[in-house]
């Protein structure tokens, strides 16, 4: 699976203010879009990559439409630390596995 990365994206910092943090990432389908962390210092946080591939991961399992839908409802129903996608994500980023397979560009 390919997996494109964006730096000093609008959409990551919209995030970021949401989520009160200096830096971002956020999925957008097979893309990760990026505020205030360079692509080097994403790609050597394996933690935060893994995070996010399963992110991307998500996006093509529930389809485009189905993923959005799914996600804002859970994280206005639990909140965005409780929103299953969000478990799951910090579950993948201890799993090394999560990498085969993606090329990233």
């Amino acid at each position: 699976m390919k997996v494109f990365i964006k730096e000093k994206s609008w959409i990551a910092k919209l995030a970021s203010l949401k989520l009160r943090t200096d830096n971002c990432a956020i999925v957008f389908m097979n893309t990760i879009y990026l505020h205030q962390i360079t692509k080097q210092e994403f790609l050597a946080s394996k933690n935060l990559l893994r995070h996010e591939i399963m992110h991307v991961k998500q996006w093509k399992r529930e389809g485009a439409f189905v993923f959005l839908y799914k996600y804002i409802k859970y994280s206005f129903q639990l909140g965005y630390f409780n929103n299953p996608f969000e478990i799951e994500a910090r579950k993948a980023s201890l799993n090394s596995a999560i990498l085969d397979g993606i090329t990233i560009s």
